[in-house]
């Protein structure tokens, strides 16, 4: 038997596998297809402190090997989520980490403490890498100053597990994990999805309301891939990787490269069962190299 656990700061994950924010809602949707105690965690949907509708239609768009998205962080709040959403969670046997989003940083703030008084929810994912919000999001996430800032002030009403989620739409994504990683991050969670669009060649026109979108899939696996080997050699809190992850030989590879914990997001669209499947894949990767434990993995790339 080997051992699947593996630990992020105060968080203790059953094993590795985890679904990215803004592909298993608010984890409560994947019940109709496997039990959630099956994978390690929920990187719940991103979550505003007010309603937000999102973009207008159309707002997702398939590409040769991904997709791209400009939904808008559409949710019905934090108040919503509490009254409504989180009564029905609580009792998951997994980790539930929810994805914390705002247009400004008092926003971050109010949001912040909300969540910090939801015993079940044990840490948080700091978005300031989203593509596809007019203001904050992203704005946040792409220079050292502006994300030391929110982090900062997020760490002093935050006293559980705080990990920032990094924008690959950066000139230099270690300089900001090393930032965040300054100012009380617990763990960074990388790559959101990159700047991307797509025409109809027909129509002449975008392919989303927005225009630009964000682009994820097997398309930036290799990208992501880099990012996060970088950023695992830089910092010394934990690192999570996520992009493009399709199988187990894929969350083997960001492992090897440094990644304590993977999430799966894209290609839960394709086959809702894929975590499963890789969590049963590293197993059995272990199992053939003769590791007795999944940390043994954990940043063993051979150069």
């Amino acid at each position: 038997m080997v051992d699947l656990k593996v630990k992020v700061h105060n968080l203790e994950f059953k094993n590795p596998i985890t679904l990215a924010s803004g592909t298993c809602g608010f984890a409560r949707e994947m019940t109709d297809f496997f039990d959630p105690s099956l994978v390690g965690g929920f990187f719940l949907k991103g979550t505003t402190l007010k309603n937000r509708d999102g973009n207008a239609y159309p707002r997702m768009a398939e590409t040769p090997s991904g997709m791209l998205n400009a939904v808008g962080l559409q949710n019905k709040g934090i108040d919503y989520f509490i009254e409504n959403i989180y009564p029905e969670i609580i009792d998951y046997d997994t980790q539930l980490i929810i994805n914390v989003n705002g247009s400004t940083v008092e926003d971050y703030i109010a949001l912040t403490e909300k969540v910090n008084e939801l015993d079940k929810i044990q840490g948080i994912e700091l978005n300031i890498s989203c593509p596809n919000v007019k203001e904050g999001g992203m704005a946040f996430g792409v220079s050292c100053p502006s994300a030391e800032m929110v982090t900062r002030e997020v760490r002093k009403v935050y006293d559980k597990t705080l990990i920032v989620k990094l924008s690959p739409n950066v000139t230099s994504i270690t300089d900001i994990a090393q930032a965040v990683e300054g100012q009380g991050a617990d763990a960074v969670s990388l790559v959101n999805t990159f700047l991307g669009m797509a025409i109809d060649a027909e129509t002449r026109k975008p392919k989303l309301s927005t225009i630009t979108g964000g682009l994820s899939g097997p398309a930036i696996k290799p990208i992501a891939l880099r990012m996060v080997w970088q950023v695992a050699n830089a910092v010394k809190i934990p690192v999570i990787g996520m992009g493009g992850i399709m199988n187990a030989a894929d969350a083997i590879e960001f492992m090897l490269a440094g990644a304590s914990v993977v999430q799966v997001g894209t290609a839960v669209f394709k086959d809702p069962l894929v975590a499963l499947q890789i969590i049963d894949g590293v197993k059995e990767y272990l199992e053939r190299h003769n590791m007795n434990s999944v940390e043994e993995l954990i940043g063993s790339l051979q150069l």
